[in-house]
């Protein structure tokens, strides 16, 4: 296929952004991408995007963007969403509906029915799905410090009326050895299910403890509670009718163990006291399992311990908002 059939545009620099927007570009592709954070813009239009670790990269971009409309202005024909979940609704508001009729939406997002969230301004036939099997954290806000990837990632239109789209993004990430398999609507929707439950074991609890994804894997009392997650999670999984495999739980370890010595995107986000995508991993398998009747009481455990810590600390933050404006008031 011809490298230059489809316009790129990336909304989202955290490390998945940066690390998709990176391996496209190297592929050959025209990669327009955008960030809210305009210091972290300054800074790859300056000195570009650098992937260190078990990916190394140095790849500069011609077209960095602030605002999601002035990316949309280069008529983009595939736009990624890499933004974080709870981030959705405010990036859409910024875009006129009539804008989106002829792009390509990929979700390259973790957690269950997010597509629903892009449901008013899309098409089904508009929308693939993209499973993300590789992670980092930022050194810098242009640094990715590329941490582990499992091969492969999964893309599948959520309708499977764009295969060809599909298969031409796995394509050019797989050109440039970012492995990526197309599939079928029923088969991403598997690995959906396989990779919150991957992330739902582990995210909250290493938020809480404040361990390391190696460190929680690497204690007994801490991994007897992932795997319980687990077993809590395919149990509703079974139930919405999900193809998980033979081996689950043993494969979900193994996975775990692979993943390194850093903190997963949940814990990075509660310590840094943002919001979480807690709602769209243990949370959904909660609102799942009610759905069924199944009891979910770590996931429930850990979906409401991670929500009370948020709301605490977006107290605090408003708090500090009042003190600030108090003290100019005083000056």
């Amino acid at each position: 296929m011809n490298e230059n059939k489809y316009k790129i545009g990336v909304i989202g620099l955290g490390p998945v952004g940066l690390i998709l927007a990176s391996h496209f570009k190297e592929a050959g592709c025209r990669v327009f991408i955008c960030d809210i954070d305009k210091d972290k813009v300054n800074l790859i239009r300056k000195k570009g995007v650098e992937l260190v670790g078990i990916i190394e990269k140095n790849v500069f971009f011609n077209h960095v963007y602030t605002s999601i409309d002035e990316l949309l202005k280069n008529k983009i024909d595939i736009l990624i969403s890499s933004v974080k979940a709870y981030h959705i609704k405010s990036a859409l508001n910024q875009i006129d509906k009539n804008v989106l009729n002829n792009i390509f939406l990929l979700i390259a997002q973790n957690g269950i029915d997010l597509q629903q969230m892009y449901s008013g301004k899309f098409r089904d036939s508009q929308i693939l799905r993209m499973v993300i099997n590789f992670a980092g954290n930022l050194n810098a806000p242009n640094a990715v410090n590329v941490t582990f990837f499992n091969p492969p990632n999964y893309i599948a239109s959520i309708d499977d009326s764009q295969i060809e789209v599909a298969d031409w993004i796995s394509d050019k990430l797989n050109s440039v050895k970012l492995e990526t398999n197309s599939n079928d609507s029923f088969t991403i929707n598997d690995r959906v299910w396989e990779k919150t439950i991957l992330n739902a074991s582990l995210s909250p609890l290493c938020a809480i403890s404040k361990l390391t994804i190696k460190e929680a894997m690497a204690h007994p009392d801490t991994l007897e509670i992932i795997e319980q997650i687990i077993l809590e999670a395919v149990e509703v999984a079974k139930a919405e009718e999900i193809k998980l495999g033979n081996n689950f739980l043993k494969l979900c370890i193994r996975y775990l163990k692979n993943a390194g010595d850093h903190f997963p995107s949940l814990a990075v986000d509660l310590l840094s006291k943002k919001e979480t995508e807690v709602d769209f991993f243990n949370g959904k398998i909660v609102e799942y399992g009610r759905k069924h009747y199944i009891r979910t009481p770590l996931n429930l455990t850990f979906t409401n311990l991670v929500r009370a810590i948020s709301h605490k600390n977006s107290k605090m933050k408003e708090q500090e908002k009042t003190d600030i404006k108090t003290s100019i008031l005083d000056l």
